[in-house]
């Protein structure tokens, strides 16, 4: 069974969580000095925020998968719906999680993460030097900039990321 996930960027980690927490009437079931997730059951939702120099709000939506097969049904899917323009971003460490993943992006270039994840890990990437780390929601933080062409171009068809140069 698939849970939908959203990923919003906050500026204020501590009252975001204090104000979901509220809202969804429990706390949440990861948290991170810069993120915070919600597995929620009713609605099927992993709800997932984020204090890592990204732009406030929508950060990207996504579909969560309990298996293998799953993941692979929802890429048909992706590729059908884009014309082929999905991302396999393969094996990723990301969200203090161990995961694989592809991406895609709607017409209106709000970015989709299809994943099924294989289990959890101590850091919020694979390189905890670069903010971003195997994530690929670009970062707007100003000393990221040098990083952005290699690891902030995973979603494919946005103009301005290098997918030829990341998620490997």
């Amino acid at each position: 069974m698939k849970r939908f996930h959203v990923h919003l960027a906050v500026d204020d980690l501590a009252t975001s969580i204090a104000f979901y927490s509220r809202l969804f009437g429990q706390s949440p079931s990861k948290q991170q000095q810069d993120y915070a997730k919600w597995m929620l059951d009713d609605p099927r939702l992993n709800f997932a925020i984020s204090a890592r120099g990204h732009a406030t709000g929508l950060n990207h939506f996504g579909m969560q998968t309990d298996s293998p097969e799953e993941l692979a049904g929802l890429k048909a899917l992706a590729d059908d719906a884009s014309g082929g323009m999905t991302l396999d971003q393969g094996e990723a460490n990301c969200c203090y999680a161990r995961s694989e993943k592809h991406w895609t992006v709607d017409p209106q270039g709000v970015a989709w993460e299809h994943f099924f994840t294989m289990g959890d890990i101590a850091t919020y990437g694979e390189d905890a030097a670069v903010q971003v780390g195997a994530c690929c929601a670009p970062s707007d933080a100003p000393d990221a900039a040098a990083t952005q062409a290699s690891a902030a171009c995973c979603v494919p068809g946005v103009a301005g990321r290098n997918q030829d140069s990341c998620c490997r």
